[in-house]
């Protein structure tokens, strides 16, 4: 024990000695650097606390390469949204509600220490989702969040709301927030609710992972926002396909054919088109036609 170690100093030493994983030691270490005595008989103690916190940081970036190595597994699809937020406010229950994925859920903190990711279905889509650990956990992977194209930032409190936000400024996807647990508050503190939220000019959806209230009106806002079309190709004389392809808006018929398959565009003939982009059903038209949502394209070959 250092010469006249403050009470604040020994508090903080008992804080770093019971610290689970890299990112608290070093968060408490750091603390007792602060609080440390700074006089000559102090010397060799700041130097073995600076040693120390050198090591953790290496190790903990070391940890950080290797979770983030083991993310390379995920293919991203057409598309992806990720749901963050604090350690409790019900990201696995939401996940498993909404998808097949059947995360580890409990009331015990930090639960989950890897991404769960789950496929939901709407209206013949597919939408990727991924749980990442609490973004206050040791374990929350940013890597994953700053490349998604949707984040679903699940909260029970405002001002949590602030928090994630100030931790994911790098994040270019939209963000939806996900105000959760609302079965526990009446209609009126519900509405009180949604009107801070909508002078904050946030977009957001109130919902229950208990009572799964607003769910369906939480999956409609979470497809509108990846601004996507939806098409359908046809065989002639056949029904369309049952599972649309899912393209950016203004593609072409040429965009089409290219995602069916790399140089199919070369071999078409003839394309008809039914829906929102035709003007009568069976139009023909060329391959620079531009589409919109929940058009029926059909294309002949040579």
């Amino acid at each position: 024990m250092p010469i006249n170690a403050s009470p604040h100093f020994e508090r903080a030493q008992s804080e770093h000695e019971a610290a689970v994983g890299t990112e608290a030691k070093i968060k408490t270490l750091k603390k007792m650097l602060t609080l440390a005595p700074k006089h000559k008989g102090s010397e060799n103690l700041l130097k073995q606390l600076k040693t120390r916190l050198k090591k953790l940081k290496h190790a903990h970036e070391k940890e950080s390469k290797k979770a983030g190595s083991t993310q390379k597994g995920i293919k991203k699809h057409d598309m992806q949204a990720v749901i963050i937020g604090k350690t409790n406010s019900g990201k696995s229950s939401l996940l498993s509600i909404l998808t097949n994925a059947e995360p580890k859920i409990s009331e015990h903190k930090f639960t989950t220490i890897k991404p769960e990711i789950g496929m939901m279905n709407f209206e013949k889509t597919s939408i990727q989702l991924i749980e990442v650990p609490a973004i206050d956990s040791e374990y929350y992977d940013k890597g994953i969040v700053n490349t998604a194209d949707t984040i679903l930032i699940i909260v029970d409190e405002i001002k949590q709301i602030k928090d994630v936000l100030e931790k994911m400024k790098k994040s270019s996807g939209k963000k939806i927030i996900v105000f959760n647990k609302i079965d526990f508050l009446n209609k009126q503190e519900q509405r009180k609710l949604f009107a801070t939220l909508q002078s904050k000019k946030y977009n957001f959806v109130l919902i229950s992972t208990k009572t799964k209230e607003n769910l369906d009106e939480l999956k409609e806002t979470l497809f509108q926002s990846f601004d996507k079309i939806r098409v359908y190709t046809k065989e002639p004389s056949k029904e369309k396909s049952p599972k649309p392809i899912i393209m950016k808006p203004d593609s072409t018929l040429k965009n089409v054919a290219e995602k069916i398959l790399h140089g199919f565009s070369e071999k078409v003939r003839e394309t008809r088109i039914w829906g929102p982009s035709s003007k009568f059903p069976g139009q023909k038209i060329g391959l620079k036609h531009k589409l919109k949502d929940l058009d029926v394209v059909e294309f002949k070959t040579r």
